[in-house]
């Protein structure tokens, strides 16, 4: 255990102040920052997923900016632009809405797909070329994007090359009575967002993503990960399975997992905790799946009763059973 495995805690515990009730989806994306990869939160309008956001930027004092994705919002809105100084003789280059820590992409299937593939590469390789100029977006760098079920009036679907650059998909769902009677507590006379303190610095949120990559994965795990995307490309209803780049975030994410738990090696409930949240929004189902009632959580269940996961003692003697 290092001071930081404190310092992530008390980060989860500033954003569950704002976010009440939630404190496994703050913890997974606690888990996607750390593993260095981006978030996609699907759910209904007003169920909190923009002020999770801003909770963590605030909890991590990061710069953030927020952009309302609608049908008229210009890839250059997202990425900049060049323009001509006063002189005439020059281009100045006009930082776009990406040029932060944490950006917060609203509402994100509700703009163009042009829109859309402007973030493609930012996503990627943490960049952003504009006019054949190539600029590194600040570190850490974070997408946060929220999306309204498809379906939902002026709703499109991201391509797969979109969705597949999001480390996880993330659903906050309805609070409890219990939550929501304490959010409406807490609404009474001010905005929680107001008293969220801040309690790491970008240099902390680097140094844990650093010791992140540090953390042991022993080859039975790596063989484990790999033989349930398999499933997920080999099974008779899929039609589009698991990339390799989705093997790649598995890896990452539950190596941050581990570092939560206060361990610096993962077991195989590791796996099992982020699998679904990976793994499903990559999938598309043939017609025949949804003609059985065969939803993607259900074939992810099944994929993880079927693989058989090694058995883990300690760090240094894994066995299979």
């Amino acid at each position: 255990m290092t001071p930081y495995n404190g310092i992530a805690i008390q980060i989860m515990d500033e954003v569950n102040k704002v976010v009440i009730g939630k404190r496994v989806i703050i913890g997974k994306v606690l888990t996607a920052i750390l593993a260095k990869g981006h978030i996609l939160l699907e759910d209904h309008p007003g169920v909190g997923k923009t002020t999770l956001a801003l909770a963590f930027s605030k909890a991590m004092d990061l710069e953030h900016h927020r952009l309302q994705f609608t049908p008229d919002v210009l890839p250059t809105d997202v990425v900049g632009f060049h323009l001509l100084n006063k002189d005439g003789d020059s281009y100045q280059y006009k930082p776009g809405a990406i040029i932060c820590n944490l950006f917060l992409a609203d509402e994100i299937n509700r703009t163009s797909s042009k829109t859309q593939s402007a973030l493609l590469e930012v996503m990627e390789e943490g960049k952003v070329t504009v006019d054949s100029v190539t600029r590194e977006v600040p570190k850490p760098f974070v997408v946060m994007a929220t999306q309204n079920p498809i379906g939902s009036i002026g709703t499109q679907m991201l391509p797969e090359s979109q969705l597949d650059r999001f480390m996880v998909r993330l659903t906050m769902g309805y609070p409890d009575i219990k939550s929501e009677i304490g959010i409406l507590k807490e609404r009474q006379s001010s905005n929680p967002l107001e008293n969220v303190v801040q309690i790491a610095r970008k240099e902390d949120i680097l140094a844990m993503q650093g010791l992140v990559e540090e953390v042991f994965i022993h080859d039975s795990i790596y063989e484990y990960i790999t033989l349930l995307v398999q499933q997920t490309r080999e099974n008779p209803l899929v039609d589009l399975g698991v990339s390799p780049r989705g093997s790649l975030a598995i890896m990452n994410m539950v190596k941050a997992t581990a570092f939560l738990s206060k361990r610096d090696y993962v077991i195989p409930a590791d796996v099992q905790y982020i699998f679904k949240d990976v793994a499903a929004h990559r999938m598309i189902l043939k017609p025949k799946a949804r003609v059985n009632n065969v939803t993607v959580d259900n074939l992810l269940e099944d994929i993880l009763r079927t693989i058989k996961a090694p058995r883990i003692i300690t760090k240094e003697t894994y066995a299979n059973v």
